[in-house]
């Protein structure tokens, strides 16, 4: 019936390459020594535009996993159940080496291209990242041991996803989760009360984590109390003698966002495991899985920043309000070219950041500079998520609050990185730390600020602001993320600066550094030039 003819509404957003669509990741990419992937990141991003791969991440958020602790005859299963297109989501990630292609293959610029991928795949579906990025994150722990290391490490850098629940010698691939936290300390690990006694050539593990990711997963690594203090253990889902571990599932977690992953509470009733690292150090085993976990904190949010800015900017192209294209007015070019600046800046930190990862093994001040870099990055970029969703969220309007829409899935996803290893006070005070125990790490990361000195005044002036402030240590703690706020935001605008992208550059020196620009997405200055990079961002 012609009253339900429909008009001004934009078509799906679908069938375009999420690679060679980005305005900063090919040539980021190409630069940092990573060109030979640009063929298989052109095939991922084409995958992820595809309406197939869109329908399978809406499906897996709609059908969320169930638990079923045991069967119709009271015998314990511990099983966690998926929607079919989680599991399919998985599986091209596996295939893709999202969880583990730097170890498998560490050629160089291995770790940017992964990043790259990720934040490519994430834009289809955050949830199941999660076990991939710990999974990805976990085999370096592993190197503190290298008979467990070697066990494991062909196994986790599989590119064969391999769901089933059985041993893994009889599997093609496995994956790995984590379980840190308990209910009573949360971020403070050393709060814990679980304990480890020795039992033979392992231990077992008895207490509780309040929060188990990917609980079936093939292998998970826990903290525990033992004599010596709080410990590091490898806890397998079998036992070497071919039991199903006592790790047992308590309930999921009801989560905000990220509703496609499994995440549990658990019970350990003399759970074998065995040590990583030694005895009272566990907190240090695990910091290089933490600065991995970290790095995908970022990359995740600057993929869920930049799919929102994608969906505002897509939306105002076909859409008319007013007599013009939602595109072509003034005040709507103002906001979506802010949003842009902002996702831009937080892909370039993300490349930069993979780069430091790619070059710390051989270079002591990218190693110096990853450990500061990443907490600084981490806690800025992810800060920043929701905030943007929520008005790339507004440029759609209603459209934009209907759940068949991407937009509240973005929005509901965008607090989990900021939350995820290591809340914003966490973070700041982690960087404070970093500060006065290593001041080789400052002299890195200002060293990388100071390359982009003398290009733009505004920044220079940013700079010598920022020098003051670290020079003056009254109520350090109390200004801590006023601190990181401007070593993040400097870090960007240096990378902005020396990226080519001379009208990007000067809008975020304009209004991030030069004290141009209100505190509201869309108070651009008028002498930026709003227009070609909204043009940009998606051709």
């Amino acid at each position: 019936m012609p009253n339900h003819l429909v008009t001004n509404q934009p078509p799906p957003l679908q069938g375009y390459d999420l690679f060679a669509a980005d305005p900063v990741l090919p040539a980021a990419v190409a630069a940092s020594g990573a060109g030979w992937a640009a063929g298989q990141l052109g095939e991922l991003g084409t995958k992820a535009g595809s309406e197939e791969a869109i329908g399978w991440g809406f499906e897996a958020n709609a059908n969320p996993p169930r638990l079923r602790t045991h069967d119709r005859f009271g015998h314990r299963l511990d099983r966690v159940e998926f929607h079919p297109t989680y599991h399919w989501l998985m599986e091209a990630a596996v295939a893709a080496g999202l969880h583990g292609s730097p170890w498998a293959d560490p050629q160089p610029g291995a770790h940017v291209a992964r990043a790259a991928a990720f934040y490519v795949w994430s834009q289809v579906e955050a949830g199941h990242g999660c076990p991939i990025s710990m999974t990805y994150s976990i085999v370096p722990a592993l190197d503190a041991d290298a008979e467990l290391s070697g066990e494991w490490r062909p196994r986790l850098t599989s590119r064969r996803y391999d769901p089933s629940f059985d041993r893994v010698e009889n599997k093609s691939g496995a994956l790995a989760g984590m379980a840190m936290t308990e209910k009573q300390g949360g971020s403070d690990v050393r709060a814990n009360t679980t304990r480890a006694e020795a039992d033979g050539a392992g231990y077992r593990l008895t207490g509780h984590k309040w929060f188990c990711s990917a609980p079936m997963s093939d292998l998970f690594l826990m903290l525990a109390q033992t004599g010596n203090g709080l410990s590091c253990f490898v806890v397998p889902r079998w036992t070497p003698d071919g039991v199903v571990n006592a790790i047992e599932l308590q309930r999921l977690k009801d989560k905000l966002g990220n509703r496609s992953n499994a995440s549990s509470e658990i019970e350990l009733d003399r759970a074998w495991g065995r040590l990583l690292g030694p005895e009272g150090r566990g907190v240090a085993t695990i910091m290089e899985m933490i600065q991995h976990t970290r790095l995908d904190c970022v990359i995740g949010a600057a993929a869920g920043m930049r799919q929102a800015v994608v969906q505002a900017v897509h939306h105002a192209r076909h859409r008319r309000a007013f007599g013009a294209e939602l595109v072509d007015q003034p005040l709507m070019v103002n906001v979506l070219a802010d949003l842009a600046l902002e996702s831009q800046a937080a892909t370039a930190l993300m490349v930069r950041l993979a780069i430091s990862y790619d070059r710390a093994g051989s270079d002591d001040h990218e190693r110096a500079f990853r450990r500061l870099a990443t907490a600084v990055g981490k806690y800025w970029v992810c800060k920043r998520h929701p905030g943007l969703v929520a008005e790339a969220l507004e440029c759609l309007g209603g459209n934009g609050y209907i759940e068949e829409s991407i937009m509240p899935r973005l929005f509901r996803e965008s607090p989990l990185n900021g939350i995820w290893e290591g809340s914003g006070n966490v973070i700041a005070l982690d960087v404070l730390r970093t500060m006065a125990r290593q001041p080789d790490a400052v002299e890195a990361f200002m060293g990388e600020l100071g390359r982009a000195g003398g290009a733009d005044s505004r920044y220079d002036t940013a700079l010598a602001r920022l020098t003051d402030e670290l020079g003056d240590l009254d109520h350090i703690e109390t200004r801590a993320r006023r601190v990181v706020e401007q070593m993040a935001v400097l870090l960007e605008g240096s990378l902005l600066i020396r990226s080519g992208l001379p009208a990007v550059a000067d809008a975020f020196c304009a209004s991030r550094l030069g004290g141009d620009g209100g505190h509201a997405y869309g108070t651009l200055p008028v002498s930026v030039d709003a227009r070609s990079i909204v043009a940009s961002v998606l051709p």
